[in-house]
């Protein structure tokens, strides 16, 4: 036995000292070439070298033919690699068909494609700071920003593709349409345009984080997965069926982080460390940014009037900047869109029907010729009016000289008021809005039992987790139009409505909300839906029978009504007057349609908890600090609308 465990011994170490000399060759090839002649583009991958040496990957898409062609740039923290290459096909309008890319629009205009991850993200170099603030403010000491990082990148990209004509345009949605609106900051010369679409603008006051101080918790993971890894490796989970189960038994918006491991996040410490409007924020409001700076780039701002991420930003900078336009280059197109909706097929939203594809016509008649007047100087574009704006209801496009104003001329806004009354009425009445301060009435009001226990859904439920994927149930881009009958069915939701309309009544503009309320507790998170509640029966659509569709909607944190960068307790049962914004509308509420309006203190999962005792720091609240409250709402309260006027010819 032993011989022959000897012999099996050296037969081995023969094989594989005869293996060493002659090892089984490899299938792979070193580099893999592929046979590209036939592709309609050239695809390059560069890194650009930025003034503080960190290079940036970007990835440039040139149609083969292409002669003194302009440049479209998007900057993005969400894999520029991907972003251009979304199938293996030899044609580059099939390889842009992913996020945030306009195929159609490009390969028609014959665009040099470029897109740049930025520093930190994916193939660049460099740390990722979540919206870098500007360079040389408190809170970022460095010579380095967005800003700088645009002027290098288009530096670079204006002498070194020799296919361009040197002008580049840069475009993007949501972070991606961020990014442009910093590029106006001390802009490079041969940025010619400019096209941020449903931009984050102010994560405070309405876009991303908060609206009015509510936070909204429904983007934790989001903040997880874009910033504890370079390449978004980590993943946020989900433990229940229903997402409205998973933040309740969390307790508050920190426990649900430090649970998930958010606190890792450089970010989120920041958020929960500047719960308030204050400095952090109010230094990187675009808006008020921009507001300092001149207009020289032009500038097509798009706004989605169903926008669930940034219904906020598109508007906030057109008020920002219009004021310094002295030559007509700020732009504003307005359309019936979710997040990013005017990218792809925009006929309806949810079970709503715009009678045309609006995404289209965005593309086609308002983007494309933008485009090519200010990159090719094709003085054969149509010029597009200042305004372009989708008026729902009617379902028509509408040209205006600006914004708002509710037809090309003649027109006015109008002053008006939807005002709170006894029985559940809504009275619409061409009265101006007034102060409020005291209750005209002691005993005018109606009141609901606010419970931290049983939050009003924000949609109903089971509520599937946030996320992009219909096939999986993932609804969450249609949700501002989903049917609000399921709120206006509670004890703690008030509901107010008006008779049946004999006559159209228009909107333009930011509703606003005026409430005279009070609370039992110490503080208290206002709710305010503007609705239009279909017909009983719609013949042609029987499922929108009764539908109650809304049109704009908000929430505001009571702790921040005498001052959004100080929170304050409020004062337990006394009336208090809060006044606060609407997202905005442009839409025609029908004869035979009704106005409703919905008042309610939670919104949820959507946005965290109000614990209804002033505490501190709400990401910080104990179990024991959410308590019922009794929430009495005034009929002195009332809605301003942006009501348009008849023609005055």
């Amino acid at each position: 036995m032993k011989k022959s465990a000897l012999a099996l011994a050296v037969l081995a170490c023969a094989f594989l000292s005869a293996y060493a000399q002659n090892p089984l060759p490899s299938e792979t090839p070193d580099e893999f070439k592929a046979p590209v002649d036939s592709f309609d583009y050239v695809k390059r991958a560069v890194m650009i070298p930025m003034r503080d040496g960190v290079k940036l990957n970007t990835v440039i898409v040139i149609p083969r033919k292409a002669r003194d062609a302009p440049m479209l740039l998007t900057r993005t923290p969400y894999n520029a690699a991907e972003m251009v290459n979304h199938a293996e096909n030899a044609q580059m309008e099939s390889i842009l068909q992913g996020y945030d890319n306009q195929p159609d629009v490009i390969v028609k205009g014959g665009y040099i494609r470029v897109v740049q991850d930025v520093r930190g993200k994916y193939g660049s170099e460099g740390d990722y700071v979540m919206n870098r603030p500007m360079a040389g403010s408190p809170f970022n000491p460095t010579a380095i920003d967005h800003s700088t990082d645009t002027w290098d990148t288009i530096e670079w990209l204006s002498k070194n593709v020799p296919e361009s004509n040197g002008k580049v345009g840069i475009i993007g949605g949501s972070y991606d349409g961020y990014l442009p609106l910093i590029a106006l900051v001390n802009p490079h010369p041969a940025l010619k345009v400019a096209v941020p679409m449903n931009p984050m603008v102010d994560g405070w006051r309405g876009d991303d984080w908060f609206h009015h101080g509510a936070f909204r918790q429904i983007n934790l993971g989001y903040i997880l997965e874009q910033v504890v890894t370079r390449r978004n490796d980590a993943r946020w989970f989900t433990s229940h069926y229903d997402d409205y189960d998973m933040y309740l038994r969390a307790g508050s918006a920190g426990e649900l982080a430090r649970q998930r491991g958010v606190e890792q996040s450089g970010f989120w410490r920041k958020v929960v460390a500047h719960p308030a409007y204050d400095e952090f924020w109010q230094s990187q409001a675009v808006d008020k940014i921009l507001a300092k700076q001149p207009v020289t780039v032009p500038t097509l701002l798009v706004h989605g009037l169903w926008d669930a991420e940034d219904i906020y930003g598109a508007i906030a900078v057109y008020k920002a900047i219009k004021p310094n336009d002295k030559d007509n280059k700020v732009f504003l197109a307005i359309g019936p869109w979710n997040h990013g909706g005017q990218d792809g097929d925009a006929s309806k939203l949810g079970p709503i029907k715009f009678n045309s594809d609006t995404g289209l016509h965005f593309r086609e008649q308002i983007l494309m010729p933008f485009l090519d007047r200010y990159l090719k100087d094709d003085a054969s574009a149509p010029a597009i009016a200042p305004v372009n704006a989708f008026e729902t209801g009617t379902n028509k496009w509408r040209a205006l000289d600006s914004w708002p104003a509710g037809c090309a001329t003649g027109c006015f806004i109008a002053p008006a008021t939807l005002r709170l009354a006894a029985n559940a009425r809504l009275n619409l009445t061409n009265s101006a809005p007034t102060p409020l301060a005291a209750p005209a009435q002691k005993n005018a009001y109606d009141e609901y039992i606010s419970d931290p226990a049983k939050p009003v859904p924000f949609r109903q439920r089971p509520i599937p987790p946030f996320g992009y994927d219909e096939a999986k149930g993932q609804t969450w881009p249609r949700w501002l139009v989903d049917d609000q009958r399921e709120a206006s069915g509670r004890t703690d939701v008030l509901t107010y409505t008006t008779g049946v309309l004999t006559a159209p009544v228009k909107i333009s503009g930011e509703p606003v909300a005026h409430l005279l309320a009070s609370t039992s507790g110490t503080d208290a998170d206002w709710v305010v839906k503007l609705i239009d509640v279909y017909p009983d029966q719609v013949a042609a659509q029987p499922e929108l029978g009764g539908y109650q569709l809304m049109i704009s909607a908000d929430i505001f944190r009571g702790r921040y009504r005498e001052n959004p960068a100080q929170a304050k307790p409020l004062a337990a049962n006394t009336p208090l007057p809060y006044r606060f914004a609407l997202p905005t509308a442009n839409h025609v509420f029908l004869p035979g349609h009704r106005i409703m309006v919905q008042i309610q203190s939670s919104w949820f999962p959507l946005y965290d908890r109000n614990p209804q005792t002033f505490v501190q720091n709400i990401f910080h609240a104990q179990p024991a600090d959410y308590r019922k409250a009794t929430q009495r709402i005034y009929h002195d309260s009332y809605i301003e609308l942006p009501l348009v006027g008849a023609s005055v010819r």
